[in-house]
Order: C-alpha cells, then structure tokens, then sequence
C-alpha cells in the first residue's frame, strides 16, 4: 500500500464537525471487542472504580486498563483519579453520526441477557454485606448527573 493510499483510507473514515475530526474508524473498533462491550455496559449511567471491572468480570487489573484506555482513546469513556481510584463513565461523542451508532450499541446492550447477567453481578457484589475484600473500601460506583 502507498503512502496516498494510506493517507486517502484516513481521510475517508474521519469526519470534521465545526471544531473537532472525529476518527468513525478508532469508534468501531472499540466497539468491535466484547470484553470492552462489556465495560461500557456495566458504567451504564454510572461511574465506576475500575477495582469493580475487575471482580465483575473476574480478569486481571492490567487487561481491564487497556481496555479502559482503548475506549478513552475513542472518546466514548473518561476518568477521573480519586486518591488511589481511578472512576470511569460512558460519555457520547459529540459528532452526530458516532453519537447515533453509539446510542444504538448502548440500547442494544441494555436489552442483552449475557449484559444484563453482568450487571446484575456487579449490583450484587455492590450492594452485598459479603463483598470481596478487597471492594470493602472502594467507593461504590455513582451515578453520574451529566454523563454527556
């Protein structure tokens, strides 16, 4: 592939809103792995410790980080530090389009049954006396009041 072919393939999968380009291309492809599917479905409208992805979906803090930063780098996902703690939350993209496929994903993932058995099991371990250990300290994911 040449360099104008490379350059022209980019061109074609960005689109320009009045004062940012958003990359169509990098929201697919977040969207395109199921463990990062998952993540964006257990935020929901909350924000969340990324110490509950881990025991939610029972896989290592290193993996569950790489995906949280595949998703910021789409833009779908920002964080904010809290001493130790780092929270998440699902944000919309600004550009029209992405902003539409990704309110579909979303819809799609309130309705599926493995999503929704992952939701469930992240409420219990919130809300349960009998939490993990090492969840007894960690600030108890929030609902976020301006989650755009």
């Amino acid at each position: 592939m040449t360099t104008k072919t490379k350059t022209y393939e980019r061109v074609a999968v960005m689109r320009t809103t009045k004062t940012k380009t958003y990359e169509m291309e990098l929201l697919f492809r977040a969207l395109a792995d199921r463990t990062r599917l998952r993540l964006l479905n257990l935020m929901g409208e909350d924000e969340v410790c990324v110490c509950f992805f881990v025991e939610a979906l029972n896989l290592t803090q290193p993996k569950i980080s790489r995906h949280l930063a595949y998703l910021r780098r789409a833009k779908i996902v920002s964080a904010r530090r809290d001493g130790k703690w780092m929270h998440y939350r699902v944000i919309t993209p600004e550009d029209p389009h992405a902003a539409a496929v990704f309110q579909a994903i979303r819809a799609w993932l309130a309705e599926e049954r493995a999503m929704h058995s992952d939701r469930q099991r992240l409420v219990r371990m919130c809300c349960s006396p009998n939490s993990p250990a090492q969840l007894r300290r960690a600030p108890k994911p929030a609902v976020v009041e301006n989650a755009h």
